[in-house]
């Protein structure tokens, strides 16, 4: 066997054979009249008509040799089958073709088109030219690219040989598109939001950092898809508005979870999170029928049916059920009193779950060890009943203040998509943004820096609203793939 080196020095000679017989062999235009799924639609009519045409595409596979040569060709659209027989196409034509052509070459053919006696719709060539020659061989057929690290990284050629991976994409295209037709229906105006901020917001991660030096300040990639932007449009009278663009997390990477992704964001005034439940169910029964024409899923083990009823699950007694105290109000069902730090701890001993003593707080001890169980929540389902501390964006629910109106969508033991009613009272935010930033300059990274300039946007009032986001990480959970798999180019380390 041939070694890639070998493969490249026969395809570079090749390549000036061209150029010696004065053939460019990266032409900038083609000849091309139709696309190879227009021939295969039109066929018929093609054939009857006797048209001759150009059509183009890259050679997928060679059969035959000497007086006649099939090839198959694709050109993104379609796969067709092309002839080339010595007595059509002449005696120099094929001879050149098969001096300087391989599989993996762009080239253009012109001919008529029939069926073959096994009935393959085939193009007859009279003429052909080079488009653009190719320096290394495409992977074996049926093996492809086994390892994952050069699948994600030559992804264009994983693209290239599985047409399962190709569809995914469309379908992934797919899916976005339907989130913006369902919120252009409900008269929703999609807008753009700055990336480079000067402060986080919307969310409790670790942002990038970089340098602006026009300005000579150090600003951040953003972490949500325009969150406090979108609800400064709120007090500016836009009533509805939705982003969907990219988000930047600088955290670690799982089956879940990657730094750069896809996020959609959208703001509804006069709404709230009662609301925005019925309105989140619609939206995914929606795509789950538009996208992949069912509502029922196989997840991660679990069986999922998007069209069933949808549960409530209520954070704050399924911690004080599990683990015996509420984390909102912090009392502790053995004592009644308010639990302490070294109870805590020893709840998180038997529970099996790291106890960080340095981020002593009931709430982000409650998110661990809820963490830690709520594989056992299949969905779909909201997740309610959160304390204010772990949501510092959110409206208190006016009956039980120590938690916020906000739900999580539960699909598979994971979080698919949040949303809750807004905060729109100026003191309260101010105050809430205080203690955030007491837990950064205590060293919580993740914590939300104090945006003060939107604090000053509320108290020129915005009006209650409702809002939501979800990421492509719901697309990855649909199509039951980890996350890496279902984006295009994932961030790749460099080759040694």
């Amino acid at each position: 066997m041939s070694s890639l080196e070998e493969i490249r020095d026969t395809k570079i000679k090749k390549l000036q054979l061209l150029k010696e017989k004065g053939v460019d062999p990266y032409p900038a235009k083609s000849k091309r009249e139709i696309f190879l799924k227009e021939a295969v639609d039109n066929f018929d009519d093609l054939e009857k008509n006797a048209d001759e045409k150009w059509v183009a595409g890259r050679i997928m596979s060679v059969r035959g040799q000497g007086a006649i040569v099939f090839l198959t060709l694709n050109d993104g659209t379609a796969l067709f089958q092309a002839l080339l027989k010595k007595d059509i196409v002449g005696e120099d034509k094929l001879s050149f073709f098969s001096e300087v052509v391989d599989i993996g070459d762009f080239i253009e053919v012109k001919g008529k088109f029939f069926k073959t006696n096994r009935g393959e719709k085939t193009i007859e060539v009279k003429d052909w030219n080079m488009l653009s020659k190719s320096l290394r061989p495409l992977p074996e057929k049926w093996h492809g690219l086994q390892d994952e690290e050069e699948r994600l990284r030559r992804r264009y050629l994983d693209i290239l040989m599985d047409q399962e991976v190709k569809d995914l994409f469309i379908k992934k295209a797919k899916f976005w598109n339907t989130i913006r037709e369902y919120l252009i229906s409900k008269d929703f105006l999609e807008v753009e939001t700055p990336v480079i901020e000067n402060t986080t917001g919307g969310a409790e991660a670790r942002p990038f950092v970089t340098h602006h030096n026009a300005l000579d300040i150090d600003v951040y990639l953003r972490i949500s898809a325009g969150e406090l932007w979108q609800k400064k449009l709120l007090v500016a009278s836009y009533p509805r508005t939705f982003e969907i663009g990219r988000i930047f997390r600088n955290e670690g990477m799982s089956s879940e979870h990657l730094q750069d992704y896809t996020q959609l964001e959208y703001y509804m005034a006069y709404s709230n999170y009662e609301e925005g439940m019925q309105m989140t169910k619609e939206l995914y029964r929606l795509i789950a029928e538009k996208v992949f024409g069912t509502t029922k899923f196989s997840i991660k083990g679990f069986e999922i049916d998007l069209n069933k009823e949808w549960a409530i699950y209520d954070f704050s007694k399924i911690i004080e059920d599990k683990f015996g105290f509420n984390p909102g109000n912090g009392i502790y069902q053995k004592t009644g009193k308010a639990i302490t730090e070294k109870e805590l701890e020893q709840i998180c001993k038997e529970a099996r779950v790291e106890y960080e003593r340095n981020e002593y707080s009931i709430s982000s001890v409650a998110d661990t060890l809820w963490k830690s169980i709520r594989k056992e929540y299949a969905g779909p389902g909201f997740l309610i009943g959160v304390p204010v501390s772990m949501e510092p964006l959110a409206k208190k629910n006016f009956n039980n203040p120590s938690v916020v109106e906000r739900f999580q969508v539960i699909l598979a033991g994971s979080e698919m998509g949040k949303g809750f009613s807004e905060l729109n009272d100026p003191l309260d935010q101010r105050e809430r943004f205080e203690r955030q930033q007491a837990l950064r300059d205590k060293g919580d990274e993740e914590a939300q820096m104090a945006d003060m300039e939107f604090v000053e946007a509320l108290e020129y009032g915005m009006p209650p609203a409702f809002g939501f986001g979800l990421s492509e990480r719901l697309f990855s959970f649909l199509v039951d793939k980890p996350v890496r798999e279902t984006q295009l180019f994932p961030l790749m380390k460099p080759r040694n």
